[in-house]
């Protein structure tokens, strides 16, 4: 059995009691970080076995990981904050469980994205969500492919690129288009600044800007 478990994505009371259950039952926890989830696990008094899971390695410990469940060994997989396979680590595994009859199982639970949308005052009843952008090959293209998107649009981004994404924003879908930022959210100094890109670009633009981005954006009128 294959379990993907939501981790807190920032105050670590976000966990359901399932999923600590699950993690003290398993026989292994794939971790994106082991030294992130080692904290998570002594908080509440779980001591397991940890194995690193990441983008990095994920190709290769993949045949090995399957056939230790095939064996009958249970695994969880976790990431730093969040719900394993939205932006992280996990389609690989999960894919390759299904081929050869291996039960997987996602539990519900924290994700970025989700409160963020709430937050912000635009339509959530239709959304797609495009998780990080591309850096540099392609970006221009799927930005232009954006500017018609009807829907409200959820992006992730990190402090240091969120000005730039943001003028890029603007410049791409029109400087007046509604947008939210969500950063630190459920930690102590979560902030939800909500505006037209360029208000919010200026913004965030006279300060320094630290943790988790969630960026939303109104879809084209």
């Amino acid at each position: 059995m294959l379990y993907l478990v939501p981790t807190p994505i920032g105050n670590l009371k976000d966990i359901t009691f399932r999923a600590i259950e699950v993690l003290k039952e398993v026989d292994l926890i794939l971790a994106e970080d082991t030294r992130t989830t080692s904290k998570l696990l002594n908080h509440y008094q779980i001591s397991k076995m940890l194995s690193p899971y990441h983008q990095h390695n994920e190709h290769k410990v993949l045949q090995h990981l399957v056939s230790q469940l095939i064996e009958g060994k249970n695994m969880a997989v976790v990431t730093d904050a969040g719900t394993p396979g939205i932006s992280d680590p996990a389609f690989l595994l999960v894919r390759e469980c299904i081929k050869v009859g291996v039960k997987v199982e996602c539990l519900p639970g924290a994700t970025a994205f989700v409160p963020a949308l709430v937050n912000s005052g635009i339509p959530a009843n239709r959304f797609c969500f495009e998780g990080f952008l591309p850096l540099k090959k392609g970006r221009q293209t799927l930005l232009k492919q954006l500017a018609e998107e009807e829907r409200t649009m959820i992006f992730y981004e990190s402090p240091v690129r969120l000005v730039k994404t943001l003028n890029e924003f603007a410049a791409f879908f029109g400087e007046e288009r509604q947008c939210s930022v969500s950063r630190e959210l459920s930690k102590m100094f979560e902030e939800n600044k909500q505006g037209t890109l360029k208000e919010v670009a200026d913004y965030f633009g006279e300060k320094t800007v630290k943790g988790e981005i969630v960026i939303v954006v109104a879809g084209k009128n």
